[in-house]
């Protein structure tokens, strides 16, 4: 489905426009040290808060660090840090639906309730929550974004797997002997999968604003260590003085989400069969 839904996705100027900014992206944190010459931690203080030029092409700190090259290697932590703590709540979110969807009762009611009550709170506030309680360091930024995802990928896999129970794919394997186990992992997560991508997609985006959030807070990765969020709190210190820092930085910042939460949405529109009509089909 996924190929088909690439495939279609390429008459989709959403699609495209939000592929082309995810590439760019991700080329940009995986070839840093290719765009940028200049250290993420060097200081220079012959070079102190310099403005955009040839050179430096996001300008100078407060340190006289290249701005580019410590976005550049901020980025990279910042979409190592969602990706981990999205791929945990994914991973432990699903298996816990497709499970409470199987087995149903009172484990089903019991997680269904335990996902109600973290839906209670803002995922921004749980993991603002979870980082006074665990205390800095990027594994518990990892920790508190998955426990945010969590109950979002258990109540979604959990719906999705309920709604392919009574298939006729899933009686015609559970008539040849076929275990729980076995029906969940060959017969309906593949049938789910696209749908759950999309939504690890959008979490992606979400997962780089909760870590930069934190971060600029002052409760996730701690200076020197170059971060979005680090950044963007060194640039409000002096804006005054050198307002590119702080105004450059939430531009790519921005533009990167942007491309994640295009691609997201387009992707969800291309495997809704509801919605495909809207794209061409």
């Amino acid at each position: 489905m996924m190929g088909r839904a690439f495939r279609q996705g390429l008459g989709s100027r959403t699609f495209v426009v939000g592929l082309l900014l995810t590439a760019l992206t991700l080329f940009g944190v995986l070839a840093g040290p290719l765009i940028s010459p200049f250290s993420a931690t060097e200081m220079d203080f012959i070079a102190v808060l310099t403005p955009p030029d040839m050179t430096h092409w996001l300008g100078t700190d407060s340190f006289g660090r290249d701005v580019l090259a410590r976005v550049l290697a901020g980025g990279r932590i910042s979409l190592f840090v969602s990706l981990c703590g999205v791929g945990i709540g994914a991973l432990l979110g699903v298996a816990a639906g497709m499970s409470a969807a199987w087995r149903g009762g009172l484990y089903e009611a019991g997680l269904m309730a335990a996902c109600d009550l973290l839906f209670a709170f803002p995922s921004f506030v749980l993991a603002l929550f979870m980082m006074v309680v665990l205390g800095f360091g990027l594994q518990n930024i990892v920790i508190a974004i998955a426990l945010a995802y969590l109950p979002i990928f258990a109540r979604l896999s959990r719906n999705l797997t309920r709604t392919l129970m009574h298939e006729p794919f899933v009686q015609a394997a559970r008539l040849m002997g076929q275990g729980g186990a076995r029906i969940l992992t060959r017969e309906i997560l593949p049938n789910i999968f696209s749908t759950l991508l999309v939504q690890a997609s959008v979490g992606i985006a979400f997962g780089i604003v909760m870590e930069a959030g934190l971060s600029f807070l002052g409760l996730g990765v701690q200076p020197p260590t170059p971060s979005l969020g680090v950044i963007l709190a060194d640039g409000r210190e002096y804006f005054t003085r050198g307002p590119w820092v702080l105004t450059l930085t939430g531009l790519v910042v921005s533009v990167a989400l942007l491309g994640f939460n295009l691609l997201g949405d387009a992707l969800r529109d291309l495997t809704d069969p509801r919605l495909r009509r809207a794209v061409g089909e």
